[in-house]
């Protein structure tokens, strides 16, 4: 089976050219293409989040090229990006900033943060404590940091993207849920098909080396950012697909498989992955099949499966699938 996360590249209606904000998205696709080779879903899904001002949580295992990809995309926006290593001993003032006693004026002064950037690179986000991954919360929900009383906005566009590994345990964290909900999608990060695994060699045998992207050349200004945002949101949407996500969410509560099923926060965050990705397609609104494209890595880790479900090796993602399979689709 397909892999679910692997958002694929949308085709714009026939007769339909993209605008000039479109266009740069897509020159933004063509960059990241320089460095990374055969996750276009996972760029995919960056633009969506970046679009629909949101978060990505990107699942893979080591050497996939999760944190080159998160590198060359934030490059290929021109934006400031910060990196953060999150370990065991990071603390909460070491992502948001902290109060520092200046010894001339003899008072305390707010220092900033990582987080105050465009775009954070929290990588291996599991490995630190949830009393540090907390410190994200506010900035991820809210776009703001709030220290000793002062309320200090972060720069627009914001995005966060997180990385983890799913099959390492040992002296990592599992996220807590209302980290998990503040990411508009999860994409699992797999190993690239045999021939582009093939091109990747190819260009470490030419000399590129992961460390260097001086290839990748910002293709977007920020106000074209914040346009496109804009015009994301603007795409239409009839009741009849309103009514069709109400009914997909309801249908993951309803499933003998699930603990927890979709929210109504997971569903607005479906509508606007959504609108993204007619957005870039090229669509003046969604249809039903946006919906579908868009719900596994929206959903997936909003999902919380029954302990008997898990022990007999039912999937998130097999479950997700199958809502989408029984639900009725309107005309």
């Amino acid at each position: 089976m397909e892999n679910p996360a692997a958002v694929q590249t949308p085709v714009p209606q026939a007769g339909q050219e993209p605008d000039a904000l479109r266009q740069s998205m897509h020159r933004v696709r063509a960059e990241v293409s320089k460095a990374v080779v055969g996750q276009d879903g996972a760029v995919s899904g960056l633009l969506i989040a970046l679009l629909s001002r949101g978060h990505v949580l990107l699942e893979g295992v080591p050497g996939v090229a999760k944190t080159l990809l998160v590198r060359a995309f934030s490059r290929a926006l021109g934006l400031d990006t910060k990196r953060i290593q999150f370990t065991p001993d990071l603390m909460p003032g070491d992502v948001s900033g902290s109060l520092i006693y200046d010894a001339k004026s003899g008072e305390f002064e707010f220092r900033e943060g990582p987080v105050f950037t465009n775009i954070v690179l929290a990588d291996e986000i599991n490995r630190t404590p949830p009393k540090t991954q907390a410190a994200l919360l506010e900035a991820m929900e809210e776009r703001q940091v709030s220290a000793d009383g002062v309320t200090r906005p972060l720069p627009d566009p914001f995005l966060v993207c997180a990385t983890q590994n799913p099959v390492e345990h040992e002296g990592t964290y599992t996220l807590p849920e209302a980290q998990l909900d503040r990411f508009l999608l999860k994409l699992l990060i797999d190993v690239p098909p045999r021939d582009a695994e093939v091109a990747v060699l190819r260009r470490h045998a030419d000399g590129f080396t992961p460390r260097e992207l001086g290839g990748i050349a910002p293709v977007v200004a920020p106000d074209e950012i914040l346009a496109a945002q804009r015009s994301a949101a603007a795409v239409t949407v009839t009741d009849d697909v309103l009514a069709y996500v109400v009914d997909l969410a309801r249908a993951t509560r309803q499933s003998p498989s699930v603990q927890l099923g979709a929210s109504p926060r997971a569903s607005t965050a479906l509508l606007a992955a959504a609108k993204a990705w007619a957005w870039l397609g090229g669509y003046p609104a969604i249809t039903p099949d946006h919906v579908q494209a868009m719900l596994v890595p929206v959903w997936r880790h909003r999902i919380r499966l029954r302990p008997d479900a898990e022990i007999e090796g039912v999937s998130v993602d097999a479950v997700l699938n199958s809502v989408v399979q029984q639900t009725p689709v309107p005309l």
